[in-house]
């Protein structure tokens, strides 16, 4: 019985050893976990706050940043782009300005339809002002700027020097070329662009141009002008003045006018003389986004270096004319029997169509079903003016 006790007493010796040497391994292997665990977090969150690090870096100091983006599409909320899923595919657009720099990786995507440089004959595309590249991003961006209108096949022809200038002559062969080279929308940031002098643009040879392209079924989108401030303002810059010409004055981020667009001179007077101007002609027709637009910003100065990607903010009545030419170029893919060459269009009479069904669709200033000198018959309606249009 002792030997059977002391074996059992044994047993029950044994067994508390057992369990300290058990807990023991399980510290051992829990503090070896903890570390495993602490070591892996550590290398996690040194690996987040990288990527977290190197998105802001992306964003804020290489790309566009929060503030251009969100900005951006405020404004396409405000004139109706946000819910289109309409890209302006195969319309063809041609922007006259100061050419474009498609090394800006915003814009490294685009194979022009064509280019013609009507300054320094060069036969390949530049742009040693910077202009053309902020209008020609509004509408094909793709990258950290999206643009409204970006499936379109571009013309581009160089009609402003280095300095922003250019003459009567050269616009006007600028806008036949366009017109030879088989556009749908000539669009004219010329009279309302900033650092570009709007005086060159006044006499016969650009509106008899304009006048033979919209003759051909072409819509012609030109920018009201920004000396809404000034003393001399009597009336929008031309070509914008001419009747079918669609003009475009401009809108600030809560839709009340920006104070640079100009007013229309809508009335009859005597000297210069001019004709009191009718519905739907009177100007401007609309107003679109002008104050603080987001742009791509071109580095290269008309070098063959390539363009950083480089961003800012413009204004003027010359990117609310991007706007309205990108909203026609989604207007024609909507509907393409209306086109310069579609079933319905290649005449006058259809622009003129198009410009009642702009007066219609836009959104009016208080409420009111007048004319206003400065915001013309409202604020752009892109899917609006879509739905007019099918």
């Amino acid at each position: 019985m002792a030997n059977n006790k002391l074996e059992i007493d044994n047993e029950k010796l044994l067994v508390p050893e057992l369990v300290e040497e058990w807990d023991e391994f399980d510290d051992n292997a829990i503090k070896s976990i903890i570390a495993v665990c602490t070591v892996l977090i550590l290398i996690l969150s040194s690996g987040i706050i990288f990527i977290a690090w190197n998105n802001w870096w992306n964003e804020d100091l290489i790309g566009p940043g929060s503030f251009l983006t969100s900005r951006q599409q405020n404004y396409e909320n405000l004139v109706g782009f946000s819910n289109l899923e309409l890209t302006g595919e195969g319309v063809i657009v041609c922007i006259v300005d100061s050419g474009i720099d498609i090394t800006h990786p915003d814009l490294r995507h685009i194979e022009l339809n064509g280019w013609k440089d009507f300054i320094s004959s060069k036969t390949y595309s530049y742009d040693d002002h910077g202009h053309g590249t902020m209008m020609a991003g509004i509408m094909s961006a793709k990258g950290g700027l999206k643009g409204l209108a970006n499936e379109v096949n571009l013309l581009i022809a160089k009609a402003l020097s280095k300095d922003g200038t250019g003459s009567d002559e050269v616009v006007s062969e600028a806008i036949d070329w366009c017109r030879e080279n088989n556009a749908e929308i000539i669009s004219l940031s010329l009279g309302g662009a900033p650092g570009i002098m709007p005086s060159f643009l006044g006499g016969d040879l650009v509106e008899e141009s304009v006048n033979n392209a919209m003759d051909e079924g072409i819509y012609v989108v030109a920018a009201a002008g920004n000396d809404g401030e000034e003393d001399t303002d009597d009336d929008v810059d031309s070509p914008c003045s001419v009747e079918n010409v669609i003009c475009v004055g401009g809108v600030g981020i809560d839709g009340t006018i920006w104070s640079g667009s100009s007013k229309g001179s809508n009335d009859f007077q005597l000297f210069p003389p001019k004709l009191s101007r009718q519905d739907p002609d009177k100007k401007p027709e609309l107003v679109a986004p002008a104050d603080s637009i987001p742009v791509l910003v071109s580095t290269n100065s008309g070098s063959n270096e390539p363009s950083k990607a480089t961003y800012g903010t413009a204004s003027g009545t010359s990117a609310a004319t991007v706007y309205v030419s990108s909203a026609i170029a989604l207007m024609l893919e909507e509907n393409p029997s209306i086109s310069r060459n579609g079933a319905q269009g290649g005449s006058l009479d259809n622009i003129e169509q198009v410009k009642q069904w702009i007066k219609e669709s836009c959104l009016p200033k208080s409420n009111s079903d007048e004319h206003d000198e400065y915001y013309g018959y409202g604020l752009l309606q892109v899917n609006l003016l879509v739905n007019k249009s099918t």
